[in-house]
């Protein structure tokens, strides 16, 4: 099955037969886990947060955007994790209703705040992090409270990192991770390395690198490789090859923002352009890339052994996350199929 009627460029895109708008086929549900947040982003660019004179909220949390992202381009999608009793955690919650996700996996607590950031834009797109979690609802999800129901019907059950970091999460992470797995599903990993939130250096790679041979498809960045590694160069092949590619591993795909992505698997690796677009905010656009290969993957459980239909399906998630960019929020900004199918072939679209 491909994902699109012919190559990127010379056809338009359309749904397989097994993922039509709005498929509730449980093959292609993708579960996202871990944190939802308020990011608090200022209304000009260029500045700190202390010079910045207001601030927009925006509904975030890297593993909740994907599943944004994932619905709004016609897929189906869920969420398992945890807000505040409180006005921001049922404002979320709505988010996710809203865009059709579901929300069965959703708890919320009396004792703790939903999480917020403040995210400064600096004066070409990119971000610098405050957040405030002593601690958020998110970190105190237990694994009793799991849907273990909505788990298991995951055709992919994607995560990040941050859910790693304190207890009593983490071993929630770890029980659904497995429980996901024991399914059938997917596993999708995303370190979406947040640095300041670590309590060291050491603690942060060693509990990114904890579940890394567990995963099926992993993606991460050039700075996460240069983390991780301890300094190695991440253009360099081998260095993510010999470190980074573990004997269990489907997929690795490696973001370079506007210059487009890089893939390695058994059999072939290679790169695949990006698309250039004006950048106000860089926000969510690696959950929106993550998001559109996952919609891919979803309709085609064996997108890596096809080439071909990987660097497509890449194309279409380097896309997606070139529209995001153009906006600022993360969920606000992440696009609609049409809107990448607009993107990919304007003349066509229009």
């Amino acid at each position: 099955m491909t994902i699109f009627s012919c190559q990127i460029g010379l056809g338009i895109p359309y749904l397989p037969t097994n993922m039509k708008e709005g498929s509730g086929d449980s093959n292609s549900l993708v579960v996202c886990f871990g944190e939802m947040l308020i990011d608090f982003v200022p209304t000009v660019a260029g500045v700190s947060l202390a010079e910045a004179p207001a601030f927009k909220k925006a509904p975030g949390g890297a593993p909740a955007n994907v599943a944004v992202g994932v619905s709004r381009l016609g897929g189906s999608s869920g969420f398992v994790g945890k807000v505040g009793d409180d006005e921001f955690g049922y404002m979320l919650s709505d988010i996710l209703k809203q865009n059709n996700i579901d929300t069965s996996g959703v708890r919320y607590d009396s004792t703790a705040r939903t999480a917020l950031a403040f995210v400064t834009l600096r004066a070409d797109g990119e971000r610098e992090f405050l957040f405030f979690r002593h601690p958020s609802a998110d970190m105190l999800l237990r694994e009793s409270e799991l849907d273990g129901n909505l788990i298991k019907q995951a055709g992919i059950f994607h995560y990040g990192s941050i859910s790693l970091i304190a207890e009593p999460c983490r071993s929630s992470h770890l029980a659904a991770m497995n429980m996901a797995k024991e399914s059938g599903s997917i596993l999708s990993y995303d370190p979406n390395l947040r640095l300041a939130l670590w309590p060291s250096e050491d603690a942060a790679r060693e509990g990114i690198m904890s579940i890394w041979d567990q995963a099926d498809i992993i993606k991460i960045n050039e700075d996460e490789i240069t983390f991780l590694t301890g300094g190695d160069d991440h253009n360099d092949d081998s260095v993510v090859l010999e470190k980074l590619y573990h004997p269990n591993l489907k997929l690795l795909i490696v973001t370079e923002g506007s210059k487009g992505c890089r893939y390695y698997t058994k059999e072939f690796k290679g790169s695949v352009p990006g698309i250039k677009t004006k950048a106000v905010d860089t926000t969510g656009a690696g959950d929106a890339f993550v998001s559109g290969i996952l919609y891919c993957l979803a309709s085609d459980r064996n997108l890596w052994k096809d080439e071909n239909r990987l660097r497509e399906a890449l194309l279409f998630a380097n896309a997606c996350g070139a529209l995001t960019v153009t906006e600022r929020g993360a969920i606000p900004a992440l696009p609609t199929k049409a809107a990448v199918l607009k993107l990919l072939h304007p003349v066509a679209s229009s």
